[in-house]
Order: structure tokens, then C-alpha cells, then sequence
């Protein structure tokens, strides 16, 4: 009976896997670079003195038509230099803007409080936001504000991270794998999750929408604005593998910091549709089954298990050489025992307790 049940669950997951492996692979009509439109980059900042340096040198590199970007950097009430580091090197350059978040948007906290304060002064048609603690590629904004053709209001894309050691290259490849099937069922028309470190949207749409105002209050605030569009039914949604686009962020430092990093995550994607749901439980599911598989020992189980790693492998491959990374199987081998027990972990977790400890502050 266990052989039948994992079966039928790794055959789904394989399933998945080919189909968010073809959404992956979409390709999108690009806007000119004379028709960009106007764009405004918001980064919400709090207690990043190690971090913001690194992250406003790169967005002062960013390639745009002139006069039609700017940037505005939201410090959340940071309690260490953060502050100080902002205004030292936005001093003199007019292409940045420092804020803190002065103003309450019902029930908005925290980061999506520090975003949604930030959209009070942006000029541009296009909202991209980042995070304090990533570094973008010099034609990230303009590569994306080119994917906003007819009818697109939100456009996503790819954020790897920096990996020296084994523990950092298994975040790595976590990332590349969650983003992976984020675009694919994106491109699917299935929205089930996005990434705010390297996300965008129309302002008018997100005006549409109400703002974070109008939006019940979520720890992952990106997941929530991406669903309040979709809910429209008027705007498409695209997710472009383009290696232009993408972000650069840094791992957490320690095994406490991931974990609270993943129970936000999970917390925030309790609000997931069917279709998520239904993803996400597969994922679920195949990870429980391979966890217990074991007690089970038979030929065939190992060759079930093995699909499942092949179908990831077959998944990830791809996306790396796209994104022009380095692909390392040892991270993707011991990413594979990593993720299958954090995902059931975790799952038991948010059922036990959903509070979330995040930038020094409790959800």
C-alpha cells in the first residue's frame, strides 16, 4: 500500500514539475527602451547598517532613460546606522529620496507599512521593490519596466543568493527552487506566491486594488498585493526568466534566522488559493512520504525517490544555465535532504504556532 501511495503522490510531483518547467520557459513581448515608462524603486530598509551600503552602490549603477527613474528609501525606524549610512550616501544626488514611514494604512505593519509610505512619493508608473539586503544587476529596472506591454500589471523575477559555504549554497538553491515554481505557475495564469526583493507592479493598479490600506494584514505583504491584482481578473501576470533581471541577495547567517525566514513564509502562504494549496501540498505530501520511506526499504520506493530528485534536477538545471549561474551538485544534493524535511517541519510548526519574529518585531 505505501508503494501505491507514493507512487500516485511522486507521479503528480513529476507531473508538476514538467508542467512549471514549461511555464518557466515562457517568453514575453519587451517594450523598447525609448518607450520604457516612468519607474520609481522603493527599498524598505530596517537595521541593514551591514547591508545598505552594497545595496545603494548597485541601484546608483541602474541603466535608465534619463529623468524617468527614482529611487526611495524607506528607513522602518531602524535602531542602528542604517539612518546615518542612507543620508551620507544619498547626499548630493537627487535620484534618491530617504523617508521613514510617517503614515498608517489600516491595518499595515511593518514592512508593507514602510512600502506603502514609500508609494505616497513615487512619480513613476511602475512600483519595483527590493530589499536592503540585495544587490541588483545594473539593466535590472529597465529589463523589467520592458515587460509592461498591454495588460500587464505585475511582472516578477529571479533572485539567487551569495554562497560560499555549503550552508549558504543550500539557500541558494532553495531560492532558485521556490522562485522556479513560483514563475512557472505564474505563467501558467496560477499565481501562487511572489518575492518582493525583486518584484514590480502598476501603481494605478495597486491604486485600483486600494492599497495595503484595503489589504488585510499578511507578514509576507508581497504575496498579498500580487493575489489583490490577480483577484481583478483584468491585468496579466508574467514571471520572465531573463537573466537581466536578476537580484542578488545574502543567505541567512544561522539556522535560527532561516527558520523564522521560512515560518513567515509558510504563515503568509496559509492565504494561498486552491491552486497553491494544491501545490504546496503535493510538495508536502512527497516530502512526508520520502521522510518515512525508510521503514519501507524496497527497490521500488528507492526508484520513486529518485524520480522525485530527478524531477527537481530537471527543474533547476535549466533555470541556473538561463539565469547564467553556477549550478553546483553538491548544494543540489544536500538541498535535496534539506528541503524535504523542512517542508514537513515547518508544516508541523505553523499548525503548532503561527507567530512570526521578524526585524526585531513580533507578528
Amino acid at each position: 500500500m505505501f508503494e501505491i501511495i507514493l507512487t500516485v503522490v511522486v507521479v503528480i510531483y513529476f507531473i508538476q514539475a514538467v508542467l512549471i518547467t514549461i511555464g518557466v520557459r515562457k517568453r514575453f513581448p519587451k517594450l523598447s527602451e525609448e518607450n520604457l515608462p516612468a519607474s520609481t524603486v522603493i527599498v524598505a530598509a530596517r537595521n541593514e547598517e551591514e547591508n545598505i551600503l552594497e545595496c545603494l552602490e548597485s541601484l546608483e549603477k541602474l541603466n535608465y532613460p534619463e529623468g524617468k527613474l527614482d529611487i526611495i528609501v524607506v528607513d522602518d525606524y531602524s535602531t542602528d546606522n542604517t539612518n546615518k549610512i542612507i543620508k551620507e550616501f544619498i547626499s548630493g544626488k537627487p535620484l534618491f529620496k530617504l523617508i521613514q514611514p510617517e503614515k498608517d494604512f489600516g491595518e499595515t505593519k511593518g514592512k508593507a507599512r514602510a512600502i506603502a509610505n514609500g508609494i505616497e512619493f513615487a512619480k513613476g508608473e511602475i512600483i519595483l521593490t527590493t530589499d536592503a539586503d540585495c544587490t541588483v544587476n545594473p539593466d535590472w529596472a529597465k529589463t523589467i519596466a520592458s515587460y509592461y506591454t498591454k495588460d500587464v500589471a505585475v511582472v516578477c523575477g529571479f533572485t539567487n543568493q551569495k554562497w560560499k559555504t555549503l550552508f549558504e549554497g543550500i539557500q541558494d538553491t532553495d531560492f532558485i527552487y521556490l522562485l522556479t515554481v513560483a514563475a512557472g505557475t505564474i505563467n501558467w495564469k496560477k499565481p501562487m506566491s511572489a518575492m518582493g526583493n525583486n518584484m514590480s507592479y502598476l501603481k494605478s493598479a495597486y491604486t485600483e486594488i486600494g492599497g495595503y490600506e484595503n489589504i488585510p494584514f499578511s507578514v509576507t505583504e508581497d504575496f498579498k498585493i500580487l493575489m489583490a491584482i490577480k483577484n481583478l481578473n483584468k491585468y496579466k501576470i508574467i514571471y520572465p526568466l531573463d537573466k537581466n533581471s536578476l537580484v542578488t541577495s545574502k543567505p541567512c547567517k544561522d539556522v535560527k534566522t532561516l527558520y523564522r525566514q521560512k515560518k513567515r513564509w509558510a504563515v503568509g502562504g496559509l492565504g494561498s488559493n486552491l491552486d497553491g494549496f494544491v501545490t504546496i501540498s503535493t510538495a508536502f505530501v512527497t516530502s512526508l512520504m520520502i521522510l518515512i520511506s525508510p521503514f519501507f526499504y524496497s527497490a521500488n520506493v528507492l526508484y520513486l525517490v529518485l524520480l522525485k530528485v530527478f524531477a527537481d534536477l530537471f527543474m533547476l538545471r535549466n533555470v541556473y544555465t538561463e539565469l547564467g549561474l553556477k549550478f553546483s551538485l553538491k548544494n543540489f544534493i544536500w538541498f535535496e535532504f534539506y528541503i524535504t524535511f523542512y517542508f514537513v517541519f515547518i508544516a508541523i510548526n505553523v499548525l503548532l504556532n503561527r507567530k512570526v519574529f521578524w526585524k526585531g518585531r513580533k507578528y
